[in-house]
């Protein structure tokens, strides 16, 4: 059966305005059923005992008032009067005084509206109970007095009043219920929430100690606590952590013996054509080992991904521009733009090699060239933009892969192989961040570097 679209709109919107946190949404779930419970059990005890205590202590009262009218009635003398008012008061807490030529107001004194709504059922209660027990007319006033509900009935040759204490007319315990029923209800909430918030802090540990990891950090400080799946997921995380830690390290110690054993006869040829004699054919030779070494350093550069370092704040300015000298020293005009005081906590050497791979990208497929580095609400921007060719929309991603060559010749004299990008893209996601390509203001292509704030 399909929805009404009316009715999926409003659980689109009630969706976004529920709290999106763990934090959040339990709070929800164990506040609003209390809440709602709270409200159910005061309801049903106002209405189902209170109204009833309250409706047999006006028919008490509207008795008393009954039998004095009746009383007076039958003796209107102003002894027998001071006989009734002096029982009613001692056994009825009832003071009753005569007010000869008076007549019964016209209308009661209107109360503030929280005072009318919270005696509306008393004012009910006292009307139909007055009304089955007295044939006189009559005007009563629950809410001229804090202590007393004023009570007039029309008698012959005058008014009869009577003050009555207000505990005659209703349950006066209600609101100890409702303050001992609300305290309770927050004493248990915020023991809860507390409870609640030592479990999310666990859940908040363990995000915050992946994070971390995952820009190259690391939390040595870090323990599994809080729910037994909380500690189940936290040790599985410390677990894995370990098994990449120690695949980096095999593999960093495998590199470094391998540039090893590769660097020494790289040198022993180098020496070896330092000697010989220099003619067209060493000239290559030479050539062919420079480009050698350098795909060396390329391959281990990017197996190594410079995971050994240490993050620290890292000044942006000082760095663009001595990443920049490499581009001018090619021939491109370089323009930097960077607060002096911008800074990243990043890998200084990871980073500089990721910006120098752009930037000296963006000069070799270009003569004009842009960096420009600020801070916004997602965290730190660095933008590198050329006036080159640019690369098509459809082979940006193809871009990043590695030992990907998109020049249409694949001119093996052409220094580099297809790194660069993967490097650099390695190194910003190393960080928590990301590279992406899109089309620069200059013509060319724009690489924007997005690292966390």
């Amino acid at each position: 059966m399909r929805l009404p679209s009316s009715f999926r709109v409003f659980v689109r919107w009630l969706k976004r305005r529920l709290p999106g946190t763990l934090f959040g949404r339990s709070l929800l779930i164990i506040v609003l059923p209390v809440a709602l419970m709270q409200i159910a059990v005061t309801y049903v005890f106002f209405d189902a005992h209170w109204q009833t205590v309250t409706s047999r202590l006006s028919e008490g009262l509207a008795g008393d008032i009954a039998w004095a009218v009746e009383s007076y009635k039958e003796d209107p003398s102003p002894e027998a009067f001071a006989k009734l008012s002096q029982r009613a008061e001692d056994s009825m807490s009832l003071s009753i005084a005569l007010q000869p030529g008076r007549k019964l107001p016209v209308r009661r004194r209107d109360p503030p509206v929280l005072m009318e709504a919270f005696f509306a059922p008393i004012d009910r209660s006292l009307d139909r109970a007055l009304s089955e027990r007295l044939d006189a007319p009559f005007w009563f006033d629950t809410t001229r007095y804090p202590a007393y509900v004023d009570i007039r009935v029309g008698v012959q040759g005058g008014v009869m009043r009577v003050l009555a204490p207000r505990e005659r007319a209703f349950a006066t315990q209600g609101h100890i219920f409702v303050l001992w029923m609300t305290v309770a209800t927050v004493l248990l909430t915020t023991v809860a929430l507390l409870f609640i918030r030592n479990q999310v802090r666990a859940i908040e540990r363990l995000a915050s100690a992946a994070e971390a990891f995952g820009r190259g950090a690391d939390v040595p400080a870090f323990k599994p606590h809080g729910a037994r799946e909380v500690r189940a997921a936290a040790h599985a995380f410390l677990d894995m952590r370990g098994r990449i830690q120690r695949h980096i390290e095999q593999r960093t110690a495998l590199l470094a013996s391998v540039s090893h054993d590769l660097r020494t006869p790289l040198t022993r040829l180098k020496l070896t054509l330092a000697l010989a004699e220099p003619n067209s054919r060493t000239a290559d030779m030479k050539r062919d080992l420079s480009e050698m070494e350098h795909m060396v350093d390329e391959y281990l550069a990017f197996a190594r991904g410079e995971g050994g370092e240490a993050a620290e704040a890292v000044p942006l300015r000082p760095l663009i521009e001595a990443v920049s000298e490499g581009a001018r020293r090619m021939g491109a005009q370089v323009r930097v733009d960077a607060d002096p005081d911008l800074s990243a906590t990043a890998r200084p050497n990871a980073l500089k090699r990721a910006l120098a791979n752009l930037v000296m990208n963006a000069a070799a497929h270009g003569e004009h060239v842009a960096v420009a580095a600020r801070r916004d609400a997602q965290g730190l921007e660095i933008t590198i933009d050329d006036d080159g060719p640019g690369i098509p929309a459809e082979q940006h991603e193809e871009a990043f892969k590695a030992f990907a060559r998109l020049d249409e010749s694949r001119n093996q004299n052409i220094k580099g192989v297809g790194l660069g990008l993967a490097i650099a893209r390695d190194v910003a996601r190393g960080h928590g961040g990301d590279i992406i390509l899109d089309r620069s203001p200059l013509g060319g292509l724009r690489a924007t570097v997005r690292l966390p704030g």
